[in-house]
């Protein structure tokens, strides 16, 4: 993984573990409406997914900087996620499928808590030290 702050690697580690229980909850989704999940590419997910290896790949010396910039990345996908997270929590309260917008609000508070998350991570000092880091990268 690009990160070395180890409560950001494992932020990023728990929400992929969380992520495989939110995959779970959709297959359970799709076998209560007897159909199966698509395979539909989401383009808008794949750019920001892009967009990430290519800050990955830009500077992966200045650590700092990357962790700021994974942690911005990683917070676009989780918005995203929210979005279309509650969206599908609405139409499946309005299609009467109570059980299938239990599984989605349970996922949709996980995205919230994944962002949250982020959040405190960037504000605990991530971000000062790649404001700090790119300073000194100016300087030299």
């Amino acid at each position: 993984m690009a990160c070395e702050t180890p409560e950001l690697r494992k932020a990023f580690e728990s929400h992929l573990e969380e992520t495989k229980g939110q995959v779970e909850r959709i297959e359970r989704i799709f076998e209560g409406l007897d159909k199966k999940p698509g395979g539909m590419k989401c383009k808008g997910m794949e750019g920001l997914l892009e967009e990430s290896e290519e800050l990955i790949q830009d500077d992966p010396d200045a650590a700092a900087v990357l962790e700021a910039g994974l942690i911005s990345s990683a917070q676009r996908v989780e918005h995203y996620e929210i979005a279309a997270y509650g969206t599908a929590v609405e139409w499946a309260k309005v299609l009467g499928r109570s059980e299938a917008a239990r599984l989605l609000q349970k996922t949709l508070a996980e995205e919230y808590q994944a962002n949250e998350g982020l959040t405190r991570l960037a504000a605990k000092g991530i971000n000062e030290a790649a404001a700090a880091g790119r300073e000194e990268a100016a300087l030299a």
